[in-house]
């Protein structure tokens, strides 16, 4: 063999392209290499030893000249406001921390991408690109410059909507490995019923040598990807579940090649294609049942979220999931559009962070299309929807990674410290067994015996016990207006101690309300006023001034901007309007009293005191949790309402207020210093920080399109009395799990019990493990549909 590729890793042959003193097996390689370190990216060869992927020496120049279509990219591109346009590609040849480094930096590549972000479980990168000065196939031909050669289906993206189909790879592998496990048994024949002698020898060797080219294929492909998932556990040092498998196959292989060279049999081929097959079959089913799941969340429950219509003039709150082309929505400052739709009203300042990462916001005018995922900063807009909701854009959105909490510690999952140990018990146990039996009955014997246990014994169905059960929850949550941003918000629940309440919008009911003007002496157009800044606001006073002046005609102000916890400045005829805090107009708050205050060019001319309205039954809610948690109200109001607060709180709760945006985030780090791991509810608006640095953040959608990356749950505001039974169903589930985790190791157990005394054929070994996988699959799933909502 000659030299070795320093790029990829392939034999470079007789005749090596050689570069910087190192040696490439074509061009294509030399030239990546080259790029690289002409970037300064020499990090690229240093997370992985040869983590290059041959290159293909193949013109690009007129292959991805479709893509120049405008039809096309209409179908590749999820998102473009004429500047910024973001494509997600899906790269096959995606494998090791190198790519994942590589494709995150293509921005040193070329400057006009922005920024890029890697899927590594669905070998996707999402780009973010300036189209005005890089086109959509120059960064396709980029990529495929680095030699990572995105898979462009666009009958797929046609019918994006439709449920997705399971891997044709995985159904590959398993027509393979059926086909060859059914030949290798009918070579076995004669040995099933003792009947070798009947069969020449010839024919017996024959036969044995026809398994084994059959089995090269199940080992080399359909086991693949067992084996490379072994290689990566030993080579960081982590003990993975399929070591047992990939040592199984191994050992099972290496005998019966023994066996047939010397002559003394045809081995257990059978057994080991029967394995792979049974396997790979089990992990269809897995597939099939969890895809199930993660659509039903996605295209059949949806975000508890409101959205404004308009229809013959008059406002109407639906869920979003109502919303149809053609309504005509109304979108608030700091709302998120839900839909692809047109500006019909409205000054838009478009914020499209939450679907590129670029916080720069973009001004959008009459008649100019608003995309989905956009929040609008500043007036209202009314627009009208051009398609369906897409729940599954929204969910994707909302789990994009780079909204992901990191509260400096990482809580480890249950299948973790459940089977931490558990390969290396197994590997032990075999060791053992394979000894005594190789001394006592052979290596033939020692051999059956020890592949036994590795098959019977493998922790599938603990590995699946968490997933199933968490995400079956997921689903059974959303369908009841509870909706979780993923399976690591169900555990992180299990784990609360502290629960901490905003006040306003939060445990005071919005239609529960009563404001009182104390001078009553506005004019017309000053009501007008006030009803224009406060429909532009979501913060629950400022909903409850626009519905105490509904009856006014509509006026339209200049300049709207809304500073949040403190108020609304705007313009009107060269005069200067403020709404909001007793500090924001520049007065004092005489009393302890909730206020808004109106103010004209800095003259106080009306003063609205409201009257606070509790939920229903929040008494009860918050005597039940008590008894297990530690409550604390924060509200940024005076404390007027204590007296009345403390007849509904229970003893012990801590309550405070006065508190600005920054305290309530300050005050979560402070409970999370001293060890508290901490759940905060509040409505999103002021108190966005607190929700994300808490451990769960929850925001409660009343009638309001509140939708932000902060959170890691939107509640419905109907289902508020329910969040103790939420939590006790968390903790329900875990004890589920745990439950799973005895029955799987109640069966390793029994299993093992056969294997070790040499009573269980490999292959019927590898007809139960997936069982197992089943049947506890179908345990926590008719388990956790037992909580009843």
């Amino acid at each position: 063999m000659g030299k070795i590729c320093v790029h990829c890793g392939e034999d470079c042959g007789k005749n090596p392209v050689m570069f910087d003193g190192k040696p490439f097996c074509c061009h294509g390689c030399k030239t990546v290499y080259q790029l690289l370190h002409e970037k300064d990216m020499k990090q690229y060869y240093e997370f992985e030893k040869l983590p290059g992927i041959k290159v293909e020496t193949e013109a690009h120049e007129q292959k991805y000249a479709f893509l120049d279509l405008d039809s096309v990219k209409e179908k590749l591109i999820e998102f473009s406001d004429g500047e910024i346009a973001k494509v997600t590609l899906h790269i096959p040849s995606i494998h090791c921390a190198s790519c994942i480094w590589l494709l995150e930096n293509l921005h040193t590549l070329n400057e006009n991408i922005q920024h890029s972000f890697v899927n590594f479980p669905r070998k996707e990168v999402s780009i973010n690109f300036l189209e005005k000065k890089i086109s959509l196939r120059q960064v396709v031909e980029l990529l495929a410059a680095i030699h990572y050669i995105p898979e462009l289906n666009l009958e797929k993206l046609e019918n994006n909507s439709a449920k997705p189909t399971q891997d044709k790879s995985l159904l590959m592998k398993i027509g393979v490995a059926g086909f060859a496990f059914m030949n290798i048994m009918v070579y076995n024949l004669p040995e099933y019923f003792q009947g070798a002698e009947i069969v020449p020898l010839r024919y017996r060797h024959l036969f044995g040598w026809l398994s084994v080219a059959l089995s090269i294929p199940v080992i080399v492909y359909c086991a693949s990807d067992y084996f490379r998932s072994a290689y990566k556990g030993l080579k960081h040092r982590f003990m993975s579940v399929d070591i047992l498998v990939a040592t199984g196959i191994i050992t099972l292989f290496l005998q019966s090649l023994y066996d047939i060279i010397t002559g003394t049999g045809i081995g257990y081929l059978d057994s080991l294609s029967g394995l792979v097959f049974f396997l790979l079959l089990g992990k269809w089913y897995q597939g099939k049942t969890y895809e199930a799941l993660s659509f039903e969340r996605d295209y059949k429950s949806y975000f508890p979220i409101a959205i404004t219509l308009i229809e013959n003039g008059k406002e109407k709150i639906v869920e979003v999931k109502d919303v149809k082309p053609g309504d005509r929505l109304l979108i608030r400052n700091q709302e998120i559009v839900p839909v692809d739709s047109v500006l019909l009203k409205g000054k838009a300042l478009i914020d499209y962070s939450f679907v590129t990462g670029e916080s720069m916001p973009v001004e959008k005018n009459v008649g100019d299309k608003i995309l989905a995922g956009g929040k609008q900063i500043g007036d209202y807009l009314e627009m009208e929807a051009v398609k369906d909701v897409d729940n599954s854009y929204l969910t994707k959105l909302w789990s994009r990674d780079i909204f992901t909490k990191d509260n400096g510690e990482h809580i480890q999952s249950i299948t973790d410290k459940v089977s931490k140990h558990f390969t290396l018990a197994i590997l032990s146990i075999a060791l053992a067994a394979g000894i005594y039996w190789y001394v006592s009955a052979g290596l033939a014997t020692a051999v059956w015996v020890i592949s036994s246990i590795l098959i019977v014994a493998c922790p599938c169905a603990l590995a699946l016990s968490a997933p199933f059960a968490f995400g079956n929850m997921l689903r059974n949550f959303g369908y009841d207006h509870f909706y979780l941003k993923n399976a690591r918000v169900l555990e992180d629940m299990t784990h609360i101690d502290t629960i901490v309440f905003d006040k306003t919008g939060t445990i005071t009911e919005q239609s529960k309300y009563k404001v009182h003007p104390l001078r009553n002496n506005l004019t017309e157009e000053e009501k007008r006023i006030v009803r224009a800044m406060a429909k532009a606001s979501n913060h629950p006073l400022s909903r409850l001034l626009y519905q105490q002046f509904s009856d006014e005609k509509e006026l339209a102000v200049e300049n709207l901007l809304e500073i949040t916890g403190k108020g609304i400045i705007a313009n009107y005829q060269g005069n200067e309007y403020r709404l909001g805090s007793a500090s924001f107009v520049k007065t004092e708050n005489t009393d302890a009293r909730t206020k808004v205050f109106f103010a004209v060019n800095g003259e106080v001319r009306e003063t609205f005191v409201f009257e606070a309205g509790f939920r229903k039954a929040i008494k009860e809610v918050l005597e039940q949790l008590s008894r297990k948690y530690k409550l604390v109200i924060l509200s940024g109001d005076n404390n007027h309402e204590e007296k009345e607060l403390r007849k509904l709180l229970p003893d012990g709760t801590e309550l405070y207020f006065n508190q600005s945006v920054h305290d309530k985030t300050d005050f979560i780090e402070r409970l999370q210093a001293s060890g508290q791991r901490v759940l905060m509810m509040g409505d999103g608006l002021n108190d966005a920080g607190a929700l994300r640095q808490s451990n769960v953040g929850i925001a409660i959608s009343e009638d309001t399109n509140v939708f932000t990356p902060s959170s890691d749950i939107i509640m419905k505001a109907s289902r508020f009395s329910k969040l103790p039974l939420y939590l006790r169903y968390a903790q329900r589930t875990k004890q589920i799990i745990y439950m799973s985790f005895a029955l799987a190791i109640a069966y390793n157990i029994v299993g093992l019990g056969f294997a070790v005394t040499g009573m269980l054929n490999p292959i019927i070994a590898a007809i139960l493990m997936p069982l197992s996988s089943i049947s506890i699959v179908v345990f926590v799933t008719f388990m956790t549909n037992r909580l009843k909502l």
